[in-house]
């Protein structure tokens, strides 16, 4: 997520489309399945009930969840993110990500449609993107 979020539009979605993926940050799961994935100020906002857990997943779970807001006990994301993988519905709900059966998937449909606002990133973990004049948002 964080190496496509600058080129994610404000209300989009980001389909993590990864049919073997089976289980969610193995090397963290645990603290990932207590705390799920969510915005920087969710965490900051609260820190009290978070602070104990290591930061390094707290991190990451902002990284992947990407910007959002947390204001009188409400999260709102900038965009969703949504786990097209072998991650099931409750696990994903659990988590607070967004699931889809990687089976509706065809990868082939998302390709060469920018006019339409759909970008599909083939090994998107590869390459952090950025936009040449970013928004606000991101600092520009």
């Amino acid at each position: 997520m964080y190496k496509l979020e600058p080129i994610l539009a404000d209300g989009g979605e980001l389909i993590i489309y990864a049919p073997h993926v089976r289980e969610v940050c193995v090397t963290h799961r645990e603290t990932i399945m207590a705390i799920g994935y969510h915005c920087r100020d969710y965490f900051l906002k609260q820190w009290d009930a978070f602070r104990h857990y290591p930061w390094g997943v707290l991190a990451h779970s902002a990284h992947v969840h990407g910007l959002g807001t947390y204001e009188n006990g409400i999260e709102r994301a900038r965009a969703r993110v949504t786990l097209a993988t072998a991650i099931g519905p409750e696990v994903c709900r659990r988590i607070n990500l967004g699931y889809r059966d990687p089976a509706s998937i065809r990868p082939e449909d998302f390709a060469n449609r920018e006019s339409e606002g759909v970008l599909m990133v083939p090994r998107a973990g590869e390459i952090l993107h950025v936009l040449k004049d970013p928004p606000e948002w991101a600092g520009g």
